[in-house]
């Protein structure tokens, strides 16, 4: 892969103008493409094989009128203060919005509050529930603009209208604060390398790629229906990547300069060298990303599968344009006025750099520094023991969103439960008297302290299967709804052995706890999966057991240690001030499992740029306190500011107005700087200097199994010696490249 890489690098620096010329074509493809569709999106949350699921499906056969799995939306009506909505005039009005609603494009069933029992007990807010034909993803502009002329109608009549609901989306808009991030990255190029040159270019070549990765998946939108945080997390993710993998390749290219090769020699060097460290770094995200689609859950299919295809692009991006980019800027990568007189010390050997005494005073004090780290991630784990799982849905909008004021006004109104009442299902089919086993079950439903309401059976056409309402006491998404719906399935059973009939409990809150279980119960066994990978990759990068077992275990604690931050922050409301979280609640079901996905990904980037360098060193000869050392000192630099870039790019998304796109901010903001700042850069060196030599043993039957994949360039390397030593033996000269455009 070295070899292959290295004369990919020199193609792209000889034929830059090409190569750019492909890649703007290839950008303004799907510029143009993305500028010409309809997208689609939605957040729409199923799972098969679950009871909600399977009563829905029961549903859209028996009740076809009630369509189970349309999008649904909630018209809130609330009276100016002092009157009532039960008077004639007020009346009058909310029926004859209540008309237009029935009439709205795609609008299969409307209830009337005074016909539904939907108005408060003093009068003052009522609402109407919307049921419409088709799924929360086919709702068209033309649907949710009736229902805002609906709102309006009534805001003009003196009403205070809001809505929620599926089919009322919360469009996440992206805040121009998280620019902040693109900025501070800049900055902290422009301090690692000294130049504005070699600062740009990574820049520069990582919103390319993004741009043409949003574009892509903005063209895949009208082709298939994508979740609506798709795109943000690619962003999110695929800046961050391609600004680091990029970072890694031009600080090796200033390196082989440096070492007096010219510019085109330098660039294929750099990218059979850390561009085959970039190639398994990206591999490692995109299974870890991709392997999201095997649980089932469409959004984190979506979610998965989008950020995959952005660092699909960001690696394709740093092993063909940036190397073309280095071509452009030639020898000016080097010139650096900017640099500080430490930094020329340093390059001069007059100074050693600050990584390098670092992992001198941790290799004189392992145990201490190993004990101190530990303790401190374990601390901060504690918290994770109480973490809850729920679904965003209205409660969890931004406030002061037509959401939230609907959400806020129902409980007010009505209570939390009105919010999420819940479908039961009572399939008589296989029962001697379907009424008499519906009416058992509406007793057992109204035996139930924490139901606050049940409503009247309702039987399909053949009378077997009946449909009941029943109103939680509790919001959807507190605990005591969760232990409701656990509490209505169990004695379901008792239900099936008396009268044959099963119950079965679904709706929005049921499925959303359903979804929640799943991916509580899947967070374990991926957790396993992406161990077990993590060992299998890195036993081939590092041919040896220790290492890979070292990087899996400060990965675990780096999940855990994120974990605990995300729980006391979003969960306990601990700074939550300081990081704009509105309202408490239980943790995004999707972020564990989507963050162990992606921080293995990230640390084995930071593993791998790392202690590969270790690992040569000790190959050529280095005691292993030493090599060590030597990593640090070609590494750490580079790392620390790959981090920082990283933290600040993922900070940046805790200014977003969406409580998911924020929680995962700042999960993956902590999770970097636990593993690059804790594990990588203090527990990884503590660890080696215990185990010494044994840190790179690996038993000669599984040394000959292995293949060598020789992510550090080692075969290149000796490749070239050869034919440096073959070419000088014939007198014969080598060209020099000048790089300039």
């Amino acid at each position: 892969m070295a070899t292959f890489l290295y004369r990919l690098g020199r193609f792209s620096f000889r034929r830059r103008r090409l190569v750019l010329m492909l890649w703007i074509a290839v950008l303004a493809a799907v510029g143009i493409g993305a500028a010409g569709v309809s997208s689609s999106t939605s957040d729409t949350f199923a799972i098969p094989g679950t009871q909600s699921q399977k009563a829905l499906d029961l549903l859209e056969k028996e009740f076809p009128q009630a369509s189970a799995d349309g999008a649904t939306a909630r018209v809130v009506f609330e009276a100016p203060a002092g009157q009532k909505l039960t008077s004639a005039a007020h009346k009058a009005e909310v029926e004859s919005l209540v008309g237009d609603l029935k009439s709205a494009s795609q609008v299969a069933n409307v209830v009337d509050p005074y016909t539904g029992g939907t108005v408060s007990k003093d009068g003052s807010v009522a609402y109407a529930q919307v049921t419409y034909e088709v799924a929360q993803a086919d709702v068209t502009d033309a649907a949710r603009a009736d229902l805002e002329h609906v709102a309006e109608q009534g805001e003009r009549a003196g009403l205070a209208v809001s809505m929620g609901g599926t089919a009322v989306n919360e469009e996440s808009h992206q805040s121009a604060a998280e620019l902040i991030g693109i900025v501070i990255a800049a900055l902290v190029m422009v301090i690692t390398f000294g130049s504005l040159v070699a600062a740009g270019l990574p820049l520069l070549t990582a919103l390319f790629g993004v741009l043409a990765a949003i574009c892509g998946i903005t063209v895949a939108t009208s082709f298939i229906d994508l979740s609506s945080s798709t795109s943000t997390l690619a962003l999110m993710l695929g800046l961050a990547v391609a600004i680091d993998y990029a970072l890694f390749i031009v600080s090796r290219y200033r390196g082989e300069l440096k070492e007096g090769h010219d510019p085109e020699e330098a660039a294929g060097r750099a990218l059979g060298t850390a561009g085959s460290a970039v190639v398994f770094a990206g591999l490692t995200v995109v299974i870890a990303l991709a392997g999201l689609s095997v649980i089932g859950i469409k959004i984190l299919s979506d979610i998965g599968l989008g950020a995959a295809f952005a660092v699909v692009v960001a690696v394709v991006i740093a092993l063909t344009l940036l190397p073309a980019m280095l071509g452009f800027a030639g020898g000016r990568i080097s010139a650096g006025k900017l640099k500080t007189r430490r930094m020329r010390a340093i390059e001069q050997g007059e100074r050693e750099p600050m990584g390098v005494r670092w992992a001198r005073f941790v290799l004189r004090n392992p145990v201490k520094v190993l004990g101190v780290s530990v303790a401190g991630l374990l601390l901060l784990a504690i918290p994770a023991l109480s973490l809850q799982l729920g679904m965003p849905g209205d409660s969890t909008a931004t406030p002061g969103s037509t959401q939230r004021i609907a959400y806020d006004t129902v409980t007010d109104g009505f209570g939390a439960g009105y919010n999420g009442p819940l479908t039961v299902v009572v399939d008589a089919r296989g029962s001697d008297d379907p009424k008499a086993a519906a009416q058992d079950a509406v007793t057992l439903l109204d035996d139930l302290p924490d139901v606050a309401s049940v409503s009247p059976v309702s039987f399909n056409e053949t009378g077997d299967v009946a449909l009941i309402r029943a109103v939680p006491g509790s919001s959807p998404t507190s605990e005591d709804t969760v232990g409701l719906v656990s509490d209505i399935r169990d004695r379901g059973a008792a239900l099936h052995d008396d009268t044959g009939a099963e119950l079965m409990v679904t709706g929005t809150t049921a499925l959303n706890i359903d979804i929640s279980g799943k991916l509580n119960d899947a967070l374990i066994p991926y957790l396993c999966v992406v161990v077990g990978l993590a060992l299998i990759l890195l036993m081939l990068v590092f041919r040896s057991i220790l290492v890979p077992l070292k990087a899996a275990a400060g990965f675990l604690l780096s999940v855990l240690a994120t974990l605990g931050v995300v729980v006391a922050v979003f969960q306990w409301g601990w700074l939550a001030d300081v990081f704009g979280v509105d309202q408490t609640g239980p943790i995004v079901s999707v972020l564990p499992i989507f963050m162990v996905g992606v921080v293995f990904g990230l640390a084995m980037d930071y593993q791998v740029f790392l202690v590969t360098r270790m690992r040569e060193e000790y190959v050529h000869g280095a005691e292993p306190k030493e090599a060590v050392i030597a990593g640090f000192r070609h590494g750490a630099r580079v790392v620390t500011a790959a981090a920082v870039i990283m933290i600040s790019v993922f900070a940046g998304f805790l200014f977003s107005d969406t409580a998911l796109i924020k929680s995962i901010g700042l999960g993956l903001a902590a999770a970097v700087f636990f593993d690059a700042f804790v594990v990588r850069m203090t527990i990884v060196p503590a660890v080696m200097a215990l185990l010494g030599r044994r840190a790179w043993a690996l038993p000669g039957r599984l040394d000959r199994i292995l293949p060598n994949v020789d992510v550090e360039g080692e075969k290149l390397r000796h490749l070239l010696e050869e034919d440096t030593e073959r070419t000088e033996g014939d007198g014969i000269p080598e060209p020099v490249h000048t790089g300039k455009g």
